[in-house]
């Protein structure tokens, strides 16, 4: 395999407690915008094994959307608790609370995406 070819469970770091969650998930940013630039700001894939979550928390001015790629769980946004799973997109609107809960019993893999003002 070509040196530039690089498998995203070598990327995967844990991230205990993130946005005070449940357990440790693995993530890694995939993108970063250059600060002042257009576009999204950061592009993460995040892998929840069964148990963890991240914490119900808030932005500022940004959005954040979230697509499940794999596994369900339970979402939290502004207030409502649904079900999600693969080909769900929860938009997660600024200044508003979200959070998200592997509920099940295999991986939840989602992209976050994070839109804000450069």
């Amino acid at each position: 395999m070509p040196e530039t070819v690089v498998n995203l469970r070598d990327l995967l770091a844990g991230k205990e407690r993130d946005h005070g969650g449940l357990g440790t998930i693995l993530a890694h940013r995939v993108f970063a915008r250059r600060p002042g630039s257009p576009g999204a700001g950061f592009i993460d894939l995040a892998v929840l094994p069964p148990g963890t979550s991240i914490g119900r928390h808030r932005h500022g001015a940004d959005r954040e959307t979230y697509i499940v790629l794999d596994g369900d769980g339970l979402m939290y946004l502004d207030g409502e608790e649904f079900r999600v799973g693969p080909g769900d997109v929860i938009v997660n609107g600024p200044y508003g609370e979200h959070g998200l809960l592997n509920d099940g019993e295999r991986q939840l893999r989602l992209l976050v995406f994070e839109e804000g003002t450069p």
